[in-house]
């Protein structure tokens, strides 16, 4: 299912001593999100990612714009008929939201009960969610003896059970660790493949974004800022937010591939990003032969993405003025973009 967004606005008013003070969380954003595909949605604490969503996902009215699921407009829906869109939605959340009182099993089927599906198929339905996100033999087990990934497994398998086209992740890996992410992330992917779902993840993590995501959209005070596809994004980022984003991703325990490793408070006068094969060319030795120039790293690493390697460097450029210009311009001209802090 496709989404559209046009000039969502959404302003909340706090009240603090006395005075009132609006806030405008969603501020004129307008995005086109494909269907069938991973589409991130990333931003900083208070950046309006989350208000965004409750709009997109219609558990709020924006006050003025408009949001389409395919070509109809849902978000000013009578409300019997607002529901009924609802259901055809499924969402997972940071912290799980599920029964504790009720086994795996019964979480699954609770969707369906709403929904009136007779017994029988709930019954057939919950075995073949479970089975799709690798839980068979956990069907009667209390929530409380499950893992953190265990329950993901179990919300994730409660969102699809009916069989929603649109399906929205709200931080849904910030409270697992990096190995569990990474097999939720890899299990989402697989399940979009699937069930030809539109996924939407809502996420400050770029790992997410990285690892799961074919598009993003970069969100700072209310408003997209950036927007491409992710490999555009990482090789050739735009706004000061997105550089952050992405020279920020988080040294893991074990250091695993993908991270981008700085060992410098400093921060380098230029941005080199290295896509495809120019990622394990040794460029910066040539460079240096070639040209009178030196230069000092500040911080590196390759991040892996679905269909090609990109590696980010930070670093100063010494020399000359003619001759850096003469290497930026060789620099472009052997797959590596130049950006000048």
């Amino acid at each position: 299912m496709r989404i559209t967004l046009e000039h969502l606005k959404k302003t909340y008013t706090s009240i603090n001593n006395g005075a009132k003070t609006e806030i405008h969380a969603v501020d004129d954003v307008s995005l086109d999100i494909p269907e069938n595909t991973i589409f991130g949605i990333i931003g900083k604490s208070g950046a309006g990612k989350s208000s965004l969503v409750r709009l997109v996902s219609l558990l709020e009215s924006p006050d003025s714009g408009a949001v389409y699921y395919g070509e109809k407009r849902v978000d000013n829906l009578p409300k019997k008929e607002l529901i009924l869109q609802r259901r055809k939605i499924g969402m997972i959340f940071q912290n799980f939201n599920l029964f504790s009182s009720r086994t795996a099993g019964k979480n699954v089927a609770y969707p369906l009960e709403i929904a009136k599906v007779p017994k029988e198929k709930i019954k057939a339905k919950v075995k073949e969610m479970l089975a799709l996100v690798g839980l068979s033999d956990r069907e009667n087990a209390p929530i409380s003896t499950l893992s953190g990934g265990q329950k993901q497994r179990v919300a994730i398998a409660r969102a699809l059970a009916t069989e929603p086209s649109i399906l929205f992740c709200d931080e849904a890996t910030s409270a697992l660790d990096p190995n569990t992410t990474r097999q939720i992330l890899a299990l989402i992917k697989e399940i979009q493949q699937k069930m030809n779902l539109t996924v939407v993840m809502i996420t400050h993590q770029m790992e997410v974004v990285r690892d799961a995501c074919e598009s993003v959209a970069v969100i700072e005070n209310g408003r997209v800022v950036e927007t491409g596809k992710v490999k555009e994004i990482f090789t050739n980022p735009k706004t000061e937010t997105t550089r952050d984003f992405i020279k920020n991703i988080a040294v893991q325990a074990g250091n695993r591939d993908g991270d981008i490793v700085k060992w410098s408070e400093k921060t380098g006068t230029f941005l080199l990003h290295f896509v495809g094969g120019a990622t394990g060319e040794p460029i910066l030795s040539k460079m240096a032969k070639e040209f009178k120039v030196s230069f000092n790293i500040l911080a590196a690493g390759i991040s892996h993405l679905p269909d090609e390697d990109v590696g980010y460097m930070e670093t100063d450029i010494i020399g000359e003025d003619a001759e850096v210009e003469r290497v930026v311009k060789w620099l472009s001209e052997n797959n590596v973009r130049v950006q000048k802090k």
